[in-house]
């Protein structure tokens, strides 16, 4: 799934033009951007978490060369899963390996 199917598939279950659901999904997707550059968590309700995260400098070894060479520290985002979202991707595997219909529309 790309930003483009994201704003096909709400287009088609809310209705809203193709234009201003692409404009929704870029400000949402600007929100979660600016937040995590401000070192702020992160958290959807049934998604999950992206924080950032610092990492060390540490020794690392170009493949290429095989010299040595230090690798700076540098920050990260992180996603943790919800245990609801975990939930429901587990339920989707068994159903599907029971040969059922794997998600329901509500």
């Amino acid at each position: 799934m790309n930003k483009k199917t994201i704003v096909e598939a709400i287009h088609q279950r809310i209705g809203f033009s193709k234009r201003e659901t692409s404009t929704l999904v870029d400000a949402a997707f600007e929100l979660i951007k600016t937040a995590l550059a401000k070192g702020e968590p992160v958290m959807i309700s049934g998604f999950g978490k992206l924080s950032v995260r610092e990492r060390k400098a540490k020794k690392g070894r170009n493949p290429q060369t095989g010299d040595t060479m230090m690798i700076p520290a540098r920050k990260v985002v992180t996603f943790k899963v919800s245990r609801v979202l975990k939930e429901g991707v587990n339920e989707a595997q068994r159903r599907r390996d029971a040969g059922k219909e794997v998600f329901q529309d509500r």
